[in-house]
């Protein structure tokens, strides 16, 4: 949204009679407040409005008051957990009602507009794709490398409940995110040119290996795969995954014509991913090798 031309028409027709300040507020509560040359920078007589302050401003007010929406999930007994509609700034109706406090007098206050966001998964659509188990694969650790375990933990729990979509494409480090010591990830063994080492979030590619294998045994569409630099022993030889922040990716896509749900979970020693779709969908499943316990 270019607003610099709006406003330079609109003040060289009509002076600013504007309040001093505005109070933003939501649901009746100051959130912030803004005056008009929070966003106006009088380089000659005719103010010229900075655009991307303004935008700034926006976006700082949307991650303050925002709402995500969130999806429909399963917890561990299999029961649905209804989803939450989120909401954000409608944008375009916020500038509209400062263009006009700041050119006609208007009031000291302003309510934010939002919109509604829904979520993409709703329990009618989770309840239809919880059934058909389309892809399965198990994969062992050792629980007694707490460190190592619990990233293997944490980053389960982050592919947990995530539907792909027909068409979708699904990445491990988008949906993962990045591994940090602020999420959580603590430091353990990793492969680095072929030799061991320690780092933040080790363990990990036993997640991204074990959903490749799941994948793969489901038939879909394998976009971007990498392996270790050595072989790893939880898996068997040439079917592991690896994934970094700065490097390589594991990628897959749906090609099917339904959503595709994964579950996933750890307990004890063993890493479980399952693969779940609607009772209607046709898939091709492959055969795989099974894990070394």
């Amino acid at each position: 949204m270019n607003l610099s031309w709006i406003f330079a028409v609109l003040l060289a027709i009509q002076p600013i009679h504007s309040p001093k300040e505005i109070t933003i507020t939501k649901d009746g509560k100051s959130v912030t407040t803004i005056n008009r040359f929070d966003f106006f920078h009088p380089y000659t007589d005719l103010p010229i409005f900075d655009d991307g302050k303004f935008h700034q401003f926006l976006n700082q007010l949307d991650k303050k008051i925002s709402i995500e929406p969130k999806n429909a999930r399963l917890d561990h007994q299999g029961n649905i957990i209804p989803e939450q509609a989120g909401y954000k700034i409608n944008r375009q109706a916020f500038a509209e009602q400062i263009y006009s406090n700041f050119l006609n007098q208007g009031s000291s206050n302003l309510e934010i507009p939002m919109w509604t966001v829904y979520p993409k998964v709703d329990s009618e659509l989770l309840s239809t794709i919880q059934n058909r188990r389309i892809g399965h694969y198990v994969t062992s650790f050792n629980p007694q490398n707490k460190n190592r375990s619990f990233n293997i933990k944490l980053a389960t729990e982050a592919i947990n409940n995530y539907v792909v979509f027909p068409g979708e494409t699904f990445s491990f480090n988008k949906v993962v995110g990045k591994r940090t010591k602020e999420k959580g990830y603590l430091k353990a063994p990793v492969i680095v040119r072929g030799e061991f080492a320690e780092d933040i979030g080790g363990g990990i590619c036993q997640v991204s290996s074990t959903l490749f294998n799941a994948v793969d045994n489901a038939g879909l569409a394998i976009v971007q795969r990498f392996s270790h630099s050595r072989d790893v022993a939880y898996i068997p030889p040439g079917r592991d995954a690896t994934v970094s922040w700065y490097g390589p990716d594991f990628v897959f896509k749906n090609k099917y014509q339904q959503p595709v749900l994964i579950r996933a979970h750890t307990r004890g020693g063993r890493l479980v991913i399952n693969l779940f779709s609607s009772e209607g969908i046709r898939y091709e499943p492959r055969k795989i090798p099974i894990a070394p316990n």
